[in-house]
């Protein structure tokens, strides 16, 4: 029996849809159940992707009163049907120079894309989001380093850009947020206290205030050094030779006939260098490269003049052939003075200390008269061996050292105004140049020492420092104590400036900050290349005229990572202009 077959409902159901849509007036649309939009008012902008917003939980409850916080755009989207009124428009962002980006661009909300089927497994295709890469480098541009030392009258031209993405590059190498004991807390807290605001947390910044500085040393107490970049190196294309003394840079007289002889006298081929038995090896430069030096503010210049550039009457004296008549090569050599106190810390069994150095940083602000000039106050901490007397009667075996923690405070003269020089003592590379710093011999460093002194006097009287003064006596309710100093103390008469003159000038030391020798504009141009000489640049800290920030240290990483990357580029740019095709020669 056949089955009887019932008439379809597919079609009368979509003719009645139809209808129903064609009834309904325009602008209008099934009420949805829910709360509904209302749109911003004119006087009040929508929220950007530029402004900061505060997200709250769904579960929170706003207070009576408040205005309701505008939707997202995907709410927008979903309730704009919704409204009886004119549709909701969603604000576009506004770009940081005020103008709104394209709006074809932003017409509507990006919703998720479908589903991307792969050999038999499906998964879904979100969208590309940028890459935490660009997210730091377009951070770094908006908060860029402080200019002031990169903006240096005679000095080379920077491109910041590059200067920054150098600087993130070591420091996402070598450098660790450091965690701070005892000691750095209290000296921390003691700057505050001093007026050295504001408090700028951690950061790698040469900013104003107090700070805290990020450590060569990791978690485990290893240090980091630039031997730790050559792990990003090609070792194909290096070679390192272990325990060699450069002797002298070999340079060749450029012939008459030259392009560049109204330039430079003379090129560098080569270096000269001995290994550690004492035996002479050439290396040779290739057709194209160059000789650069890094030897620092002592070996830079001490190697140019043993090689045969710099004054030419001195040059004649040691009887050796000038290649390069430079008169500033060994002047202008600077050292920042360094003076400071040294204590043992009460107990130092109960008040654990790290081994750190220039973890705190106080960079006084020019809010007053006495810290415009003022020196950059940081702390050190570390283990140091104490060794008896030669001939002791009561100690067995007096060679023994006794190991003390010792907590150091000390500030730096910036700058400095001071000049020094640097001579030769032999004509062997083996042997330290002579060398003058001549501290405090400009009056302008003599002060900076007594105001940052007096700030460490400020430093030491705070309450942060309590725990570590000594008890006096036996009931230490009695007085506050006092520390217990390697080396001299303070004046207790910090208002006395002759007596504060007289303790910069007894305690100075030096900080290991050298530089100058070679500066930029005297010895070298604005990319590091020897006047007067083809193919030898001097990449390293006896360029600089003032010493960068607290520490330079990662300034000279920095700099050899961006001449490294002007380097690449210059020569891909000389490439692409060989491989240019001559312009057709016009006929007459």
């Amino acid at each position: 029996m056949a089955k009887k077959r019932f008439p379809s409902t597919f079609v009368p159901t979509l003719l009645f849809l139809l209808l129903l849509l064609l009834l309904l007036p325009r602008g209008e649309a099934p009420p949805i159940e829910g709360p509904r939009a209302t749109p911003p008012s004119p006087s009040t902008p929508g929220p950007s992707r530029w402004s900061p917003t505060t997200t709250t939980s769904s579960s929170a409850a706003a207070p009576q009163g408040a205005p309701s916080p505008p939707p997202s755009p995907r709410a927008a989207a979903a309730f704009s049907s919704s409204s009886a009124a004119a549709p909701l428009r969603v604000p576009l962002p506004r770009l940081p120079g005020g103008l709104p980006p394209h709006p074809r661009r932003h017409r509507r909300p990006r919703l998720p894309r479908p589903p991307l089927l792969l050999r038999g497994r499906r998964r879904p295709q979100r969208p590309r989001p940028r890459p935490r890469r660009q997210q730091r480098h377009q951070r770094r541009l908006l908060q860029p380093r402080p200019p002031s030392w990169f903006s240096l009258p005679r000095g080379p031209s920077w491109n910041m850009a590059l200067v920054n993405d150098s600087y993130h590059w070591v420091e996402r190498a070598i450098t660790f947020r450091p965690v701070l004991r005892s000691w750095q807390s209290a000296v921390r807290d003691g700057l505050l206290e001093a007026n050295v605001t504001p408090y700028n947390g951690f950061t790698v910044h040469h900013l104003a205030g107090t700070k805290i500085g990020a450590t060569t040393f990791d978690s485990s107490g290893r240090r980091h050094s630039a031997a730790d970049l050559l792990a990003f190196s090609n070792p194909d294309r290096i070679r390192v030779a272990l325990r060699a003394t450069v002797d002298r840079v070999l340079l060749n007289p450029v012939p008459p006939g030259s392009r560049r002889r109204n330039q430079q006298s003379s090129a560098a081929i080569g270096v000269l260098y001995r290994d550690r038995l004492g035996r002479h090896h050439h290396a040779m430069v290739r057709p194209g490269g160059e000789v650069i030096l890094c030897a620092g503010a002592l070996g830079s210049p001490q190697l140019l003049l043993l090689s045969g550039v710099g004054p030419r009457p001195y040059l004649s004296s040691w009887g050796i052939p000038v290649a390069a008549n430079l008169p500033d090569v060994g002047q202008h050599v600077y050292d920042n003075p360094r003076n400071g106190i040294s204590i043992i810390p009460r107990s130092p069994s109960t008040i654990p200390l790290s081994r750190g150095l220039d973890e705190v940083v106080g960079i006084p602000t020019g809010e007053d008269k006495d810290a415009a000039d003022a020196s950059f106050l940081e702390a050190a901490s570390n283990i140091v061996p104490f060794f008896s007397p030669p001939r002791s009667v009561f100690l067995h075996n007096p060679s023994s050292p006794l190991y003390v923690t010792v907590a150091t405070l000390m500030e730096k003269v910036p700058g400095p105004a001071s000049v020094g020089s640097l001579r030769l003592a032999s004509l062997d590379a083996r042997d330290n140049p002579i060398v003058r710093f001549n501290y405090f011999s400009n009056p302008e460093d003599l002060d900076r020492c007594v105001v940052g002194l007096r700030r460490v006097g400020d430093v030491l009287e705070s309450r942060s420092m309590q725990e570590f003064r000594s008890v006096v006596g036996w009931l230490p309710w009695r007085g506050r104590g006092d520390f217990r100093y390697v080396g001299p103390a303070l004046p207790a008469n910090r208002s006395d400036r002759a007596a504060m003159e007289e303790f910069c000038r007894r305690t100075v030391a030096t900080i290991w900050h050298y530089h100058g020798g070679c500066v930029a504009g005297k010895v070298v141009d604005g990319d590091y290349r020897v006047i007067g000489v083809g193919a030898l640049r001097v990449v390293d800290g006896s360029t600089f005229a003032v010493s960068p920030g607290t520490n330079p240290q990662a300034t000279l990483m920095m700099m050899g990572r961006y001449v490294g990357r002007k380097m690449l580029a210059e020569r891909k740019e000389k490439s692409h202009r060989r491989r240019a095709p001559w312009p057709p020669r016009r006929h007459m």
